[in-house]
């Protein structure tokens, strides 16, 4: 089976890192190319040993917009012209595309082959969100969301589309606590740092910076929790990585605004920004919790990544982490946008070690049971058949 993979950006991001464990997991059966603009998402296919193409990315994001609108659309249609030139060398018998404006591309691109759009975001309400899932419905073969909180979002855009459901995977090799002990991870911290982080409160967010994704959530939580004795730090990693003007958020003002807010609370030696970085799993096996304060999430990627490294997690209420994460057992599901509760529930956890020993031993095989690498892998390949009988 000849699978066509396009992807919109070169950048990698949650969705990305997705992509990336299923192509290392497929078997032969299937023959891949990946379609994709330059960047790292490029590079680390390549890094897999497996081939890629290039083509036309763009970061217009899907409101309407007298400059960017018209620019994007173009960007997309110069995309379509390049994928279906590339469905037709590589005689793809399914085409993949891996994002919301990858589908536009294959729906733009008219290939004539079975195709299978990944949603992966929960697009704001709006004319030209319900016009571009519509085109989507009836355009893909088969419409596969990350979760059920994102299927509903598609259904309520385009009545008419029925979307798979799969969950995103977890490499529960790769992410094993037996891998680094906390205390070691905590020591090389440290270390690094240049800070005395034993028997502080460690807690992380790991996420692209960008308002959607709560950090100004979780360093307000944090100066509650100074405020009320508790010696805790807090851990930003990741970096603004959609700053061009047509992005749908001023990420890079959001940063000037978050360390304005850490300057006024003094909590300057409380947050470490750790900007991109490699060894996510060692910075993640030293955190006594981790927070993802999102307003929405459609997955959550990082929920599963520390689950399966027993760490407690606290997560939005809103979304696709209440598929992940039972309340109470494998950690907490809470409000965006609300501060304080966030610091009540770290406060609870932090004041006994014996629940967040057992949150994170629930977490563990919670992820076991349901977000393996096999698991995703069989689902997909049951929709690329599924997807090509119903084209024959």
């Amino acid at each position: 089976m000849n699978v066509l993979y396009v992807n919109h950006t070169g950048v990698v991001s949650g969705g990305e890192h997705s992509l990336l464990i299923l192509l290392r997991s497929l078997p032969p059966v299937v023959t891949p190319l990946v379609a994709c603009p330059g960047g790292r998402l490029a590079t680390e296919v390549e890094r897999i040993g497996l081939p890629t193409a290039p083509i036309t990315g763009t970061a217009g994001s899907l409101r309407l917009h007298p400059l960017h609108t018209p620019r994007a659309l173009a960007e997309l249609s110069i995309a379509a012209a390049q994928v279906r030139r590339l469905a037709r060398r590589h005689r793809a018998d399914v085409v993949h595309a891996n994002s919301i404006r990858s589908g536009i591309v294959l729906a733009l691109a008219r290939l004539g082959v079975p195709t299978v759009v990944h949603v992966r975001d929960c697009l704001p309400a709006g004319v030209l969100t319900s016009a571009t899932m519509r085109l989507i419905a009836a355009s893909a073969t088969t419409i596969v969301a990350n979760s059920d909180y994102t299927a509903r979002s598609v259904r309520s855009a385009a009545p008419g589309a029925v979307p798979e459901v799969v969950y995103n995977p977890v490499d529960l090799e790769y992410w094993d606590p037996a891998r680094i002990s906390r205390a070691d991870a905590r020591a090389r911290l440290s270390a690094e740092l240049d800070a005395a982080l034993e028997g502080r409160l460690l807690l992380g967010v790991v996420a692209q910076i960008t308002p959607w994704k709560g950090q100004d959530t979780a360093i307000e939580a944090l100066r509650l929790l100074v405020e009320r004795g508790v010696d805790a730090h807090l851990l930003l990693i990741g970096s603004p990585k959609f700053v061009a003007r047509a992005t749908r958020y001023d990420n890079e003002g959001y940063v000037e605004r978050l360390r304005a807010a850490i300057a006024r609370a003094d909590l300057e030696q409380r947050v470490s920004w750790l900007d991109e970085r490699e060894d996510v799993l060692q910075l993640m096996r030293a955190l006594d919790m981790l927070l993802l304060p999102s307003h929405e999430e459609p997955f959550g990627r990082t929920v599963i990544e520390a689950m399966a490294l027993r760490v407690p997690v606290l997560a939005t209420s809103v979304g696709g982490p209440s598929e992940i994460l039972e309340d109470g057992v494998q950690g907490r599901l809470l409000p965006p946008v609300e501060p304080a509760a966030w610091a009540q529930a770290i406060r609870e956890i932090a004041a006994s070690p014996e629940l967040a020993e057992r949150m994170g031993s629930e977490g563990r095989r919670r992820v076991e049971a349901l977000f393996t690498v096999q698991q995703h892998v069989e689902a997909m390949l049951s929709i690329y058949r599924a997807s090509s009988s119903a084209e024959a």
